[in-house]
Parts: C-alpha cells; sequence; structure tokens
C-alpha cells in the first residue's frame, strides 16, 4: 500500500505542472475597436471586461494570465471611505493606474489609445470617453 501511494504521489507531483501549464490563459493583444464615446458600458464591456470581468469583480476571462490581479471595481467606494474615487479612477483609465503592480504594460493606458482610436479624435472626445466610462464604474459599486 505504501508503494502505491509514493507511486501515486510521484506521478501527481510530476504530471500537475504539465496539466498547470496546459490550462494556462494567454492574452492575446489586438487593437482597441472604436465604441461610441457617450456609451460607458459599451466601453467597459469591450475594453474593461476581459480582465476586470462583466461584474466588475477583478474574474474577467484574461485575468488568470495577468502577473497582477485585476482590482475589484466593485469595492471602490468601500476601499475609500464610501465615497467612489471619480478622480483617481479617471486618471487610471487615461494615464495608468499608480499602483506600480497593477501599472505594467498588462492594463492599457487608454488616453493615447482614445485619442488614437478615429482620425480627428480630440482631447475633448477622450475626456468624454473617460468620464463615461468612470460613470460606468460608478454604477458597479456594491450597495
Amino acid at each position: 500500500m505504501r508503494k502505491m501511494l509514493r507511486f501515486v504521489m510521484t506521478l501527481v507531483a510530476v504530471t500537475f505542472p504539465v496539466l498547470a501549464s496546459a490550462q494556462q490563459t494567454t492574452i492575446k493583444k489586438v487593437p482597441a475597436k472604436p465604441t461610441s464615446a457617450g456609451e460607458g458600458a459599451t466601453m467597459y464591456k469591450e475594453y474593461c471586461a476581459s480582465c476586470h470581468g462583466v461584474s466588475g469583480k477583478g474574474d474577467g476571462p484574461a485575468a488568470p494570465a495577468l502577473k497582477a490581479a485585476p482590482a475589484n471595481l466593485t469595492t471602490l467606494s468601500a476601499r475609500n471611505g464610501g465615497q467612489f474615487p471619480d478622480a483617481k479612477v479617471a486618471e487610471s483609465i487615461k494615464a495608468g493606474p499608480a499602483i506600480p503592480a497593477h501599472g505594467s504594460a498588462e492594463m492599457p493606458v487608454w488616453g493615447p489609445i482614445f485619442l488614437a482610436m478615429r482620425t480627428g479624435a480630440t482631447d475633448a472626445e477622450v475626456q468624454l470617453r473617460v468620464h463615461n466610462l468612470s460613470e460606468y464604474i460608478k454604477s458597479l459599486q456594491a450597495k
């Protein structure tokens, strides 16, 4: 019985890393699709949900492939004394997050991407996109 247990444990130790690596998620980087600057929900689903999840809890399909777990966006207000951190969220969207672990190339800096989406995009359109996306994230806050 002991030999059998040792054999099974060895088999698990040898095959587990192979199985784990076979299940790894890879992130395919593709250009951002232009969406309406007026639709925060559409922008969120197109640009954020793959990592942060449709519900904003950080459980998107690409999350397992990231070095740092995506933030749970539904608890931003709770983590900031009950107030939604409008300026911090807008700045994170536009210029990238200030948290070093999350400020890697894994989270796109959306300001320049939004500006480059369409010929003739203006800073005002970028601001509108950032504002509407931030407002949508605000709507995801746990009650």
